[in-house]
């Protein structure tokens, strides 16, 4: 398992050269988000150990917050780690980073995990509440049942063309 910090800084870095730009700090926690349910759904474990908050835009990571502020998000995991995590890092880049930062929000304020968190708040209340580990499992199984309904509805599509 790898740090929280040393993922969002592979995020920042790998974004910096795909697109030209720095990311900007949404997009950067709904990323880790994303990265987060993708390898419990391709490995069955977390990518990292940190707690997500559900914030009003979704999930959020205090921690690298402070350190996207300062600019301290340097710490890049070793080759032999991004080498094992590349086919996630890789699943949830062409899938979601050149997305809007507003539609992954949106995407996010759909998942079971953001919404049980935040169970007693209006959408656009500010809130600290963690969300469970155990919801964004949830979340993954639900993310690889669709994946698999979505696949089969193609494979049968394909064969009435045929």
């Amino acid at each position: 398992m790898i740090t929280v910090v040393q993922v969002a800084s592979y995020i920042c870095e790998r974004f910096q050269k795909d697109f030209g730009h720095r990311i900007d700090e949404m997009k950067l926690h709904k990323l880790l988000y994303f990265m987060q349910r993708e390898c419990i759904v391709q490995t069955g474990e977390p990518l990292f150990d940190s707690v997500f908050h559900a914030w009003k835009y979704g999930p959020v990571i205090p921690e690298i917050r402070s350190l996207y502020k300062s600019d301290s998000l340097h710490q890049l995991p070793s080759a032999e780690d991004i080498k094992k995590y590349q086919t996630i890092f890789d699943t949830v880049f062409s899938e979601y980073a050149a997305s809007h930062s507003l539609t992954l929000s949106s995407i996010t304020h759909g998942e079971l995990s953001w919404q049980r968190a935040r169970i007693g708040y209006a959408k656009y209340d500010d809130s600290d509440e963690p969300m469970s580990l155990s919801d964004i499992r949830e979340d993954a199984e639900r993310f690889k049942q669709r994946c698999l309904l979505l696949k089969l509805r193609e494979e049968r599509l394909k064969n009435i063309k045929n």
